[in-house]
């Protein structure tokens, strides 16, 4: 059987595992690709040891092949991978990395944290996020010094991750870091939390100078969910950014903020479709009746998902 036929029985790893010593790189590239085909741990021994491949492909390969294997073994790999010369290689680590879910692999992660590189340093906290372990608190909280903007965005994730009251200073602080990414991860991170503190950074962070920040701030207020925050919300509703004013009119409805009812109803005289849309939403989430008369004239809007939602919100206003 040459290396571009079929291989339908993947039951035999040893067989396949023997093509990984094949002269022919795009023979071995394709024998990683059928070990992970095979959906087996048993593989897994081969496909460590074919990330030490000297060609560039295989070890790409690998890299995508580990994501699927979530264990502290192919984290161990994957961060190995992660430091790889080709581009390519440690891209694909990173993104799989972010995929392995064991607790245990963040042991395997943390002592590479002070990568020379920023971008090493930026994946393997990706790495670490999702797998909540509290050994990687304090690495994190010392990456948000980084002189890199993505590897404070990324240390910032693993904290939001813990949801731990004790980081609530330093989430704060970040809401004003001098990146705005950096910012706009904060102002989403302290949603975990109702403390007044928290609302107030991210209550303020509707003004800040770069939209996206503004606009997680409008989305971040509505998923803390106090009513407390409406007069903020109602001025996001006049951003010149279309995408703040969207979030604020989402975040108005979740609240259902009756005396926005008003305020909302202009948005929907909009030219963007998806603000009518939204405004649209809202009103049918608070469900004031004064609200029928401004929902009624959208009714033939032009734009078919507009209509559907009036006919929703209509519904909802009995």
């Amino acid at each position: 059987m040459s290396a571009f036929d079929p291989f339908e029985d993947f039951g035999d790893a040893e067989e396949i595992a023997e093509r990984l010593t094949d002269a022919d790189p795009a023979v071995r590239r394709l024998a990683v690709i059928d070990l992970a085909e095979t959906a087996s741990i048993d593989v897994l021994p081969h496909l460590l040891a074919a990330g030490e491949d000297h060609d560039a492909s295989v070890r790409l390969q690998v890299a995508i092949a580990l994501g699927e294997f979530e264990t502290r073994d192919a984290a161990r790999a994957l961060a190995k991978l992660v430091k790889d010369d080709d581009p390519s290689v440690a891209q694909a680590a990173a993104d799989s990395l972010a995929e392995v879910k064991d607790p245990a692999a963040a042991a395997e992660i943390l002592p590479s944290l002070s990568h020379p590189s920023a971008f090493v340093r930026a994946a393997l906290f990706r790495g670490l996020r999702a797998l909540r372990s509290s050994s990687s608190l304090g690495p994190a909280l010392g990456a948000m010094r980084d002189a890199d903007p993505n590897v404070r965005a990324e240390a910032l994730a693993v904290i939001a991750y813990l949801k731990l009251e004790e980081t609530l200073p330093s989430l704060i602080d970040a809401t004003c870091d001098a990146d705005a990414s950096v910012r706009a991860v904060a102002v989403d991170a302290l949603t975990f939390t109702t403390k007044a503190a928290a609302r107030a950074a991210v209550a303020a962070a509707l003004s800040d100078e770069n939209w996206q920040v503004r606009a997680a701030a409008a989305e971040s207020l509505g998923r803390i969910g106090r009513v407390c925050d409406a007069d903020v919300l109602v001025k996001g509703l006049g951003d010149e950014y279309w995408q703040v004013q969207q979030k604020s009119l989402g975040a108005l409805g979740k609240l259902k903020v009756q005396t926005a009812v008003p305020a909302i109803a202009q948005l929907l005289e909009s030219e963007i479709p998806a603000l009518r849309k939204e405004a649209a939403a809202a009103l049918g989430e608070i469900a004031d009746p004064a609200a029928r008369e401004s929902l009624m004239e959208l009714a033939s809007d032009a734009d078919p998902d507009v209509r559907k939602t009036v006919r929703w919100a209509l519904t909802k206003l009995g």
